[in-house]
């Protein structure tokens, strides 16, 4: 089996349209959470997101790109650019011909389908535009990725809900890992903040109106995001022999279902994917430094997944540090777990734990540390990233500090 590790990162995010960007908000504690700015918004109860503003698509696209791409393709070939380009990989001959893309997202073009919608049936149009399937299938951000970087190995595209990216990542991975592919490009995107999206997950009244407090005993629910994460996984002996800056080393994964409910989760599927993943990875728990957790800012998730770790970690849970992104950039859905990892691979390369912001009030069923609302120095060497999906479906990695 070969190594594993991560060689680029790019992002588009509610706190940032570029890593860096992203980092200097994940450590200031800086919540990307907001207004949203969309059509018919008066006529929604939820009013907020973690929405990427100040998007120009005309400055990174020509206008015949433009009609072809959906929202979040435009947000994953922005985040596969970033990654590629730190990488400094380009993809010729064999290298092209084995490596590929996989991509999670859970909703796909739903601009295109909301847009179209008010087109079909409020408008009365009767025709739509030819390119309206080629924009809204779940695949088209993984081909146009493949496309523009010439990449002619394995690519598809994952959807499990919250865990796409988590899912999408770890198939890369093994990919790499057995040699099927030296190198992927993997992550999750999504663009869901439009009046159909917000609509519809409003009718499952899991969603706050004010703000992600997720751990905190007066949370109120989760607040939607939007954007991508992209990284480069390739072959560390590939790595290492042409000179290439290794942001982290991915070591483990394990992929769980519930098979109980459709919404509600699961303590023991969500421990049997993280014993799953140190063991996959061959560490102790005691290895383990940091988990940036799934935490939604709902009860039913926020006390499954914090008694899921105690139950995994024994007596080390008091030592663990565990955040949720979420509350600075809202929850991603499909690409969550991909704007996630990058708080994993700040932890162990910068040394710095992205906090859980909003945190008000400490709930007992969530007693772990939870790194509340500050940013916080601490020497890493091992982290995880939870995703829990609604269908019960389980996916978490494991990456060590290289």
């Amino acid at each position: 089996m070969k190594r594993v590790v991560i060689t680029g990162a790019g992002t588009i995010n509610a706190l940032g349209q570029t890593v860096a960007e992203t980092y200097a908000a994940m450590k200031e504690g800086r919540c990307g959470i907001g207004p949203l700015e969309m059509t018919d918004v008066d006529r929604l109860a939820i009013k907020i997101g973690g929405q990427v503003k100040g998007f120009e698509a005309e400055g990174r696209f020509n206008r015949q790109q433009i009609a072809l791409y959906d929202r979040f393709t435009q947000f994953a070939l922005v985040a596969a650019r970033e990654a590629i380009a730190q990488s400094g990989l380009e993809f010729s001959g064999e290298l092209a011909a084995k490596s590929g893309v996989v991509l999670g997202t859970s909703g796909g073009g739903m601009q295109t389908l909301d847009e179209n919608y008010r087109s079909v049936y409020e408008e009365g149009k009767n025709r739509v535009h030819p390119f309206v399937v080629p924009k809204l299938m779940n695949n088209a951000a993984a081909s146009h990725i493949s496309m523009e970087f010439n990449l002619k190995g394995p690519s598809f595209t994952v959807a499990t809900a919250c865990a796409s990216s988590n899912h999408a990542m770890s198939q890369a991975f093994q990919l790499v890992r057995t040699g099927m592919a030296p190198v992927m490009i993997s992550g999750g995107t999504e663009s869901m903040l439009c009046f159909g999206g917000i609509k519809a997950w409003e009718g499952l009244r899991v969603m706050s109106k004010d703000a992600c407090r997720p751990f905190s005993a007066n949370r109120n629910g989760m607040v939607q995001g939007e954007g991508a994460g992209v990284f480069v996984f390739e072959d560390y002996d590939h790595a290492k022999a042409r000179g290439a800056e290794i942001l982290a080393e991915v070591i483990g994964f394990a992929m769980t279902s519930d098979a109980s409910d459709i919404v509600m989760p699961s303590k023991q599927g969500a421990a049997r994917a993280i014993s799953g993943a140190l063991a996959d990875a061959k560490i102790n728990a005691e290895e383990v430094g940091y988990i940036n957790a799934h935490g939604t800012g709902t009860a039913a998730n926020d006390k499954t997944e914090c008694a899921a770790v105690a139950d995994v970690f024994g007596p080390h849970a008091d030592n663990l540090m565990i955040s949720s992104t979420k509350s600075m950039h809202g929850h991603l859905i499909g690409g969550t777990g991909a704007v996630e990892l990058l708080a994993c691979i700040m932890a162990l390369r910068e040394g710095v734990i992205a906090p859980t912001i909003s945190y008000d009030e400490p709930d007992p069923e969530c007693a772990l540390d939870v790194v509340p609302n500050e940013a916080r120095d601490a020497d890493v060497t091992v982290a995880l990233s939870n995703a829990f999906a609604f269908g019960g479906l389980n996916a978490v990695l494991a990456l060590r500090k290289i």
